[in-house]
């Protein structure tokens, strides 16, 4: 895959952005927020949890979610204490991973994880 592949069909940073608050999100923010996310094309799946990886919206099943929350919430926790290593005045603002056959992208927040996977193949069919 070239990089104009994955630009073309990835989701932009600030699409998947969360608004700053102290304050928990409302359903009606959730809904779309996720809502915008999975018009996308190839976006297979959207998770919204707290730090800890308490889900409060999912479009997974409830199998994928479970499987899936914990280990990202995680994940993003050990990348941030690795861009503080490398700058302690720094912090993680956006996790990206790429495998062959889907994207993950985390967009963490102060209280809140925002995680949009989709499928990483420039046909968005998966194979």
């Amino acid at each position: 895959m070239n990089a104009a592949t994955e630009v073309d069909t990835a989701v932009d940073p600030a699409v998947t952005a969360v608004a700053s608050s102290s304050t928990p999100p409302t359903n009606a923010e959730l809904e779309d927020t996720v809502k915008r996310i999975t018009s996308h094309k190839g976006v297979e799946g959207v998770i919204v949890m707290d730090r800890r990886g308490a889900v409060l919206k999912s479009t997974l099943s409830d199998d994928q979610t479970r499987a899936h929350a914990g280990v990202l919430a995680d994940l993003t926790a050990r990348a941030a204490q690795i861009a503080q290593l490398l700058n302690p005045e720094d912090e993680l603002t956006y996790l990206r991973m790429y495998s062959k056959q889907r994207e993950v992208m985390i967009s963490p927040d102060k209280d809140y994880l925002l995680v949009v996977m989709q499928n990483s193949s420039p046909s968005g069919s998966g194979s």
